[in-house]
């Protein structure tokens, strides 16, 4: 065979080797882009990240792509974002989910993060009652009250006891007071999520009584009964002792129950005597009940 006919079709092999492999990558890439655009869709997402009750603005938005299936409470119109209040931390790229959004008109703060008939507390707490800082924003916590019990014991001393358990905390940051010369001091401030009825209690608690606020795991929704605990339990193992007399104080006698008292009868009057003389005879008569003679 000629050399130079051999030499002509390698090349060509060689040549049309290479055109098919640029004709398959060219046919996987878009396969791979037609895939790639069917299984994304167009939704809106956060622009940055946005605390919790921030008012959604315009720029807070934007509308890019989301791989896969559209996640449930997702939009694709922003203009129905713009003016809700953001009740769960948003992180850029994620979608704007309903449940994470007040409703419309319901605006922003701490307002928005109230769910319907619940009511939010706020309660004064100092570095040791907010358990050195680590009470915040989503935590459970157990409420105790320390006090004297009106019509207690007054021999058991002051009494704790465990009064809510398992109440979701809704945040939890610094507030400004003024004190007596009008300076302002800074005073920690928790608020609790709870129902009206615990409002109350919480209210009357907390100008009453000491709180405690006990830190709980989240996961850890069984409540506990507990019968609560008294100053002089500490002391005695749990029993409460009553109060014995000193050592030198002579012990004081016992008084003797009294007598029933026995009505006497009424004593008879004695009767009245008359002596009579009637020449040398003397004779006497008695007279009883008014004068009557025997």
């Amino acid at each position: 065979m000629n050399k130079r006919f051999v030499g002509v079709l390698i090349f060509a092999f060689i040549v049309a080797l290479g055109i098919s492999t640029v004709f398959y990558r060219l046919l996987v890439h878009q396969s791979e882009t037609a895939k790639a655009a069917a299984s994304s869709v167009r939704i809106a997402l956060a622009a940055k990240d946005l605390e919790v009750g921030r008012i959604l603005r315009e720029d807070d938005i934007k509308i890019a792509d989301w791989p896969g299936e559209v996640p449930a409470g997702a939009t694709t119109r922003p203009q129905d974002l713009v003016g809700r209040g953001v009740t769960t931390a948003i992180y850029a790229k994620e979608p704007m989910i309903e449940s994470r959004l007040a409703p419309k008109g319901a605006g922003g703060g701490l307002a928005a993060m109230i769910p319907q008939g619940m009511r939010a507390v706020a309660v004064r707490v100092n570095e040791v009652v907010g358990v050195s800082g680590f009470v915040v924003s989503g935590m459970r916590v157990d409420v105790l009250i320390s006090g004297n019990s009106p019509g207690g014991n007054g021999n058991q001393g002051t009494l704790t006891r465990t009064l809510m358990q398992n109440i979701e905390v809704l945040s939890a940051g610094q507030d400004f007071k003024k004190d007596a010369e009008g300076k302002p001091t800074m005073v920690q401030v928790v608020n609790l999520l709870v129902t009206p009825e615990q409002a109350e209690q919480l209210s009357l608690a907390s100008n009453q009584t000491t709180i405690q606020l006990v830190l709980r795991n989240p996961l850890d929704r069984q409540t506990t009964q507990t019968p609560g605990t008294a100053m002089a339990q500490l002391f005695t193992g749990g029993k409460v002792r009553m109060p014995q007399p000193a050592e030198n104080e002579p012990a004081r006698p016992r008084r003797a129950a009294p007598k029933p008292v026995v009505e006497e009868p009424p004593k008879k009057e004695a009767p009245f005597v008359m002596e009579l003389l009637s020449g040398g005879k003397k004779a006497e008569a008695k007279f009883e009940n008014g004068g009557e003679g025997k």
